[in-house]
């Protein structure tokens, strides 16, 4: 039977990384930046109220198109799709962008496993 692995080492555990450092160093490029994709479409799309926007846009295209501008409310319709699938797409971006300018978001997304900050 082999031997239980060792206890992690303090030298094996990367330090927490508070926001002002990472503020201030990520335009620098002194920071490496690892971003879970799937986790981060998630957190994005609570963050900033997606599907409460999206419904919106969509609830006001389909009023247009049943009150007769069919092609307004269809651009409508066609605009709530769209930027559902542009936050999904572009969320690590969104949220390397959330998480620069706001501390509460960079807490919650680092102590989640969102996001990762490693020293260069």
């Amino acid at each position: 039977m082999p031997p239980p692995a060792a206890p992690a080492s303090d030298d094996n555990v990367a330090p927490y990384i508070g926001f002002e450092e990472f503020r201030d160093g990520l335009p620098q490029g002194r920071f490496h930046v690892v971003v879970n994709p799937s986790l981060a479409q998630r957190f994005v799309a609570q963050r900033v109220n997606v599907l409460p926007v999206a419904i919106a846009i969509l609830g006001v295209g389909i009023a247009l198109a049943l009150a007769g501008y069919v092609v307004v409310g269809a651009v409508m319709v066609a605009l709530g799709i769209v930027f559902r699938r542009v936050v999904k797409t572009q969320a690590p971006k969104i949220l390397l962008h959330l998480t620069s300018r706001d501390g509460a978001a960079y807490a919650e997304a680092t102590a989640h496993g969102v996001m990762e900050v490693q020293r260069r």
